[in-house]
């Protein structure tokens, strides 16, 4: 019964209206009521948790929770690249020269994705990840390469389900989501991390303000549940062997190298 209600609330954050009444509620003192039964429906980790989970004085701050120092480990690997968040990956695949990438058998465009038609060239016949995060998973976002902010720009404003229903019956969801895109420049190349609102309610809270980003470094946060899509230009990544799809990864583990 409390498992279907939490699933009716995060459908209605697909209205407008609906999701500003639930994100009020959320962030309300009243919501600290629903912190043990949310922990205990999607089964969180409290052991890692940096709080107990009375410490939690609205939903709203166990959703966006940080965890125990050693809770997650960094792959030190001098070219790897590390995973930006908890997730499942649900999709890895080539980037067409025509900037388009098949994501469980839906056609998505990398040119609609970025609004960029001048600079996707980089990225055309490179790789594509898809990384989804559940209400269940730690919400914040970490750099998976070390190296320079060259941009970040926000694009998109309503935001409707990512998971693997949204991805394979939503109408270009990674493409028209609301979505917040910082591009970073390593020593072989470019890569995308594109941050995409799951619900109307989703906030994409940015927490690193510098133009330098070191592996493992938090960037943003997420609320309710998001993706993360990861784009590699054209010849940089090469994916890990253990990588296959899908498969449920923590941030800080090894998604492959980069190296030109």
């Amino acid at each position: 019964m409390i498992q279907h209600l939490y699933r009716v609330m995060i459908e209605l954050t697909n209205g407008k209206w609906s999701s500003k009444v639930l994100q009020q509620f959320a962030r309300s003192s009243i919501s600290r009521f629903m912190v043990p039964s949310f922990a205990k429906v999607y089964q969180l980790n409290q052991q890692e948790m940096e709080n107990s989970l009375d410490k939690y004085p609205t939903l709203h701050d166990l959703f966006i929770r940080t965890l125990k120092k050693d809770a997650r480990v960094i792959d030190q690997g001098v070219d790897s690249v590390t995973s930006p968040v908890d997730a499942v990956i649900e999709d890895v695949g080539t980037i067409k020269e025509t900037s388009e990438m098949i994501v469980k058998g839906k056609t998505y465009s990398i040119e609609e994705m970025l609004a960029d038609k001048t600079d996707i060239k980089k990225y055309l016949n490179g790789t594509f990840m898809i990384l989804y995060l559940s209400p269940s998973h730690y919400h914040r976002i970490h750099s998976p390469v070390s190296g320079t902010v060259l941009r970040q720009w926000t694009l998109g404003s309503k935001s409707y389900p990512v998971n693997k229903l949204g991805l394979k019956y939503g109408v270009r969801t990674l493409a028209k989501n609301y979505r917040v895109i910082t591009e970073v420049e390593t020593r072989s190349g470019h890569v995308a991390v594109v941050k995409v609102g799951a619900m109307f309610v989703n906030s994409i809270e940015m927490t690193h303000g510098g133009t330098v980003l070191e592996k493992g470094e938090e960037m943003a946060y997420f609320t309710f549940g998001s993706t993360v899509v990861l784009l590699f230009e054209q010849g940089i990544f090469k994916l890990d062997p253990s990588i296959h799809t899908p498969k449920e990864i923590k941030m800080g583990e090894k998604l492959g190298v980069i190296s030109k």
